[in-house]
């Protein structure tokens, strides 16, 4: 049995569905703007949006890096010279990602597993490639938060997975050892590939949100069928 337990959010232990081309999201997104005095049709928005992100991207300057979403929603008003503090950028984020969200809802077994291994003594920590301003909310929304001693969000730290960096904050954060750890997750270039770089095990789920593409990166187990509650019997026996 393992000292350290480490989660991928979505896929692995959150199934979500968002749909961010959809034109009633941008026409809600420009109402919302032009409201505040940061007048947009539609489809410059997105375009804006998109533009911008890109930028943010570059600026980072890594394959590997992770923009802030909720600063590109704030470039967004100043483009149209409007003042954006951090709770208004925030709550921008938090809308869109309302309105673009078709459903989410926790994995069956999830909170059976976290709880167990709480009440076990072992560590748990997110590790999710995610814009905080999304995810934190949801992982409140699902009840999740505290069952997790730490959460990282690659949108806060700058890179994402499968970058080792990544990985390694969270273990020099906390302290954990590699070798006393495990990543699970249902992304085998970003999980898997990422635990294999810094020396954990891995355990890989595959479910209907994973990419189309797997099977090239060893794990240390695999389930293969999406059922969450297999992977109790396969890491705590």
């Amino acid at each position: 049995m393992y000292r350290n337990y480490v989660f991928d959010f979505y896929g692995t232990l959150a199934d979500i569905r968002t749909d961010e081309e959809n034109p009633y999201l941008w026409e809600k997104m420009s109402e919302i703007y032009s409201a505040l005095g940061a007048f947009y049709r539609p489809e410059e928005l997105k375009a804006d949006f998109r533009d911008l992100e890109r930028r943010e991207v570059v600026r980072l300057g890594t394959r590997d890096a992770e923009p802030d979403l909720t600063k590109v929603f704030a470039m967004l008003y100043r483009e149209k010279k409007v003042e954006c503090d951090a709770a208004r950028a925030r709550m921008t984020a938090v809308t869109f990602r309302a309105l673009s969200r078709k459903f989410i809802r926790a994995y069956e077994g999830v909170e059976d597993l976290l709880g167990e291994l709480r009440r076990r003594g072992r560590g748990v920590y997110l590790l999710s490639n995610a814009q905080t301003d999304f995810t934190r909310p949801e992982i409140n929304m699902l009840g999740l938060t505290g069952y997790f001693d730490g959460i990282f969000i690659s949108s806060e730290q700058g890179c994402k997975k499968p970058s080792p960096l990544f990985f390694e904050k969270l273990l020099t954060r906390f302290g954990l050892n590699p070798a006393e750890s495990i990543m699970i997750g249902n992304d085998e270039s970003a999980d898997i590939a990422g635990a294999n770089h810094v020396g954990m095990d891995s355990l890989y789920i595959h479910t209907a949100i994973s990419p189309k593409e797997y099977g090239r990166v060893k794990a240390t187990y695999r389930v293969m069928d999406g059922d969450f509650r297999k992977i109790r019997k396969l890491i705590l026996n």
